[in-house]
């Protein structure tokens, strides 16, 4: 059944006709878009609580009363893993709320996750039919969210059908979105899933990326515990590329392998004074924190805490290194971006919250030079004035500099993130992959098939940075992929 018939079968089920009667769509587009409540500022900028504190049920309810269950739903096409979004929210509409859940995890291994963190706003609820009204779009991520943690909180845990095991071993390399989403695909099929993780806990940027004031490990950790009970296995301290080589894999039997080691290999701007003590990649600064509590007074990998921190960047990672440097103690905490603040790729709900913080914003500046002390310390920034030009490659405009327009302000700590790309180390280790001039392995964008008939990839190594929600899709694409060319295999095995 495709895409397109099973939305309509779904739609035309009773319950949903019954439901359409209810309300008439005009009073379902009065209704105003729900407001998510939030931790004050004043008290979540010193500790790391979640800032979003979720939907209330009855706010749940009301926010699922707007959408207007159209025939031929574009928000499914904006889902990079294809969730029955008009379905789950009827479900929520209707107070069936574990019903709501059981919908996302048919196609979604993380939907806590993406409730989350997601960038919604550019995706599913940027296709949404209440922007053609000019009205807010229906708070799609709001509702995956409330879903998936009602359904968690409530202790009837929904773990999706497997397939008989049929014997065959696959592995992923890797834990983060992209493994995980492959993982719980595979072994819904019956395949044996091992997925391999070089840090000591599973789930990738996940854990280490994304700090718990907007992601808490809890819920990453429940997700994961759903594919454990669904016959995922979890290999950590494991290398792939040092502990095991591509030949180790073959021969412990698996015999397809999905590489999503992710894109750790930090981007520096190499200018002068950029190996001073106290100047960090934001991987390094947030993998500390996050995953080896290197903040914590007791920690064997303490990390430096600056009072005058500035972060190089306008991303997402940015912003959570810089909402993390206020937490940690920072009296003046900032982001330094060459461009304008409109252009800045985070999340538009992430800047406001670090505004709410105390935050500084100091666009149209970028760093030329750092500057010591006599002990080898970073103490001031040189920052150079930008404009904006003509629009480059990425539809933004090219910040240019301002001839003789610097200023130099005190710092104490900078963590640069302006970007990653892929470590080479894993590229290396399966011979005959093909590499694309930024590193990244270069596989069949349908497929996510390599040049290597066994080996399949997806997420930042193929991607460089990118969302959540795309390295998942990557993973399901790849899933799909492998199981077509197992089955094909299985029913045509080769002569020898």
């Amino acid at each position: 059944m495709t895409t397109a018939e099973s939305t309509a079968a779904r739609r035309a089920e009773p319950w949903r006709e019954a439901l359409r009667h209810s309300m008439t769509n005009k009073a379902r587009a009065a209704i105003p878009r729900v407001q998510m409540r939030e931790l004050d500022p004043a008290i979540r900028s010193r500790n790391h609580e979640e800032v979003n504190r979720g939907l209330t049920p009855e706010q749940a309810v009301r926010e699922a009363q707007r959408c207007l269950d159209c025939p031929n739903p574009s928000c499914i096409a904006g889902c990079p893993v294809g969730v029955h979004i008009p379905t789950f929210i009827k479900h929520i509409e209707t107070g069936r709320f574990l019903q709501a859940a059981a919908t996302l995890k048919e196609t979604s291994a993380l939907p806590a996750v993406c409730g989350r963190v997601c960038p919604q706003e550019k995706q599913c609820e940027a296709r949404c039919i209440h922007l053609k009204m000019q009205n807010n779009p229906v708070a799609i991520g709001y509702l995956e969210r409330f879903a998936a943690d009602f359904e968690r909180e409530s202790g009837h845990l929904s773990i999706p059908r497997t397939a008989p095991h049929n014997g065959i071993k696959v592995a992923a390399v890797g834990s983060g979105p992209a493994s995980l989403s492959f993982a719980g695909d595979m072994a819904g099929w019956g395949y044996d899933v091992a997925v391999f993780e070089a840090l000591h806990e599973p789930g990738g940027v996940l854990k280490y990326g994304i700090p718990a004031f907007r992601l808490p490990n809890h819920i990453v950790d429940a997700e994961i515990g759903i594919l454990k009970q669904m016959g995922v296995r979890f290999i950590n301290n494991c290398i792939i590329g040092k502990t095991l080589s591509h030949d180790d894999l073959r021969a412990q039997g698996f015999q397809a392998i999905f590489v999503a080691g992710g894109a750790g290999l930090p981007h520096f701007m190499h200018i002068p004074g950029e190996n001073l003590i106290g100047i960090m990649s934001s991987n390094e600064y947030l993998t500390r924190v996050n995953l080896m509590h290197a903040a914590e007074p007791d920690s064997d990998t303490p990390v430096h805490t600056g009072r005058h921190v500035a972060v190089v960047g306008g991303g997402n990672t940015a912003i959570d290194s810089v909402r993390t440097a206020r937490r940690l103690g920072a009296a003046r905490a900032m982001i330094i971006y060459r461009r304008s603040e409109d252009e800045m790729p985070a999340r538009i709900e992430e800047i406001k919250h670090a505004k709410e913080e105390g935050i500084e914003f100091m666009t149209l500046r970028n760093p030329v030079e750092y500057l010591a002390d006599n002990h080898g310390h970073v103490r001031h920034i040189r920052l150079q004035k930008m404009t904006p030009g003509e629009p480059d490659a990425s539809g933004r405009r090219q910040p240019l500099p301002v001839d003789n327009d610097f200023e130099t302000i005190p710092v104490d700590q900078v963590i640069v993130s302006i970007g990653v790309s892929p470590n080479p180390l894993i590229p290396r280790t399966f011979a005959g992959l093909e590499i694309t001039p930024r590193g990244a392995i270069a596989v069949n964008e349908t497929t996510m098939r390599t040049a290597l008939a066994d080996v399949y990839a997806g997420g930042d190594i193929v991607r460089g940075g990118a969302t959540v929600i795309l390295a998942m899709g990557d993973g399901r694409r790849a899933a799909a992929a492998m199981h077509a060319q197992l089955a094909a295999q299985r029913r045509n095995p080769p002569t020898i």
